[in-house]
């Protein structure tokens, strides 16, 4: 008995495709994930403006699939409003329920955002609402992924049919980013997939310039790089422990350093070279006059 509740309590197993292997390392994919946790922040603030009502988007989950693979997840009659890249053969993808982009216009014109009809096209008036609604969203996924997605979006096209509507070739790899997204009294799902070949080569920089330096150089340019401190000092007189514990305010130390003699300018008890005493502004400086030779 106690066997049969430890192999019911067990973890599903979670099947590896190898014709597809994992892309994102998990450092990269914790990357993305606060990138679209600030862009879905951001994509609601823009909607409660825009719709003028309450709405909130909320990251759920990001992965990376082959585009035939995001268009079979999503239902066959759905929003998709397409993006050129640049240079970049393959488009972006905005997705949402056809019917809750009719609401999003319902409010935007007045209305209390119900719909009853089935989905349809959007109307020329629909479709430059939700065109204002649009740009939001890109430059809020500008802002959000930064660094990370330097190709421009510009609008291609409007399509109703995941499986017609052909952003990117059937084996292209695309991140792929879920969505809850509530506009007033109305929730749907949403995605936004972002080919591949946009994100991944930002997320990986110095894999993609791999260093020729040697170990002893790697690790010069990086003693470079180590904050120190530095002193200004007189130089040490000699004294003896008596003195030390009998010292009062008023007592006088003859110190050995020349009256014009620079100080010293010392790290970690090494002088490294001399410096005159001036000023930076409000500010107490060292004039650096000549390096000790080593």
């Amino acid at each position: 008995m106690p066997a049969k509740a430890a192999h019911s309590k067990s973890k599903p197993v979670e099947v590896y495709d190898f014709s597809r292997p994992t892309t994102l390392a998990r450092e990269h994919a914790r990357v993305l994930e606060m990138a679209f946790d600030t862009f879905a922040r951001q994509w609601g603030t823009q909607l409660t403006a825009k719709v003028r009502v309450l709405s909130q988007v909320t990251s759920e989950d990001v992965q990376v699939l082959s585009y035939d693979e995001y268009a079979a997840s999503l239902p066959d009659n759905t929003g998709m409003v397409l993006f050129n890249m640049g240079s970049i053969p393959a488009k972006a993808v905005i997705q949402f329920p056809v019917a809750a982009a009719l609401s999003w216009v319902g409010h935007m014109l007045g209305g209390t955002g119900f719909q009853t009809a089935p989905d349809r096209k959007f109307t020329h008036i629909e479709q430059a609402l939700l065109g204002k609604i649009m740009d939001d969203a890109v430059e809020d996924l500008h802002y959000s992924l930064g660094h990370l997605l330097t190709a421009p979006l510009t609008l291609s096209s409007v399509q109703y049919n995941s499986q017609f509507a052909q952003a990117a070739a059937s084996g292209d790899p695309m991140i792929v980013a879920t969505f809850d997204m509530a506009v007033g009294e109305t929730t749907a799902p949403a995605t936004v997939a972002i080919p591949a070949a946009a994100v991944l080569p930002q997320l990986d920089p110095l894999g993609a310039q791999a260093s020729t330096a040697t170990p002893a150089e790697l690790v010069q340019l990086q003693m470079e790089h180590v904050p120190v401190k530095v002193c200004l000092q007189l130089e040490p007189i000699v004294v003896k422990p008596a003195m030390v514990l009998n010292l009062a305010v008023g007592d006088v130390l003859n110190l050995g350093h020349p009256r014009h003699r620079p100080l010293n300018v010392t790290v970690d008890g090494q002088t490294l070279a001399q410096a005159a005493v001036g000023a930076s502004g409000s500010r107490l400086a060292g004039s650096i006059v000549s390096i000790e030779e080593n």
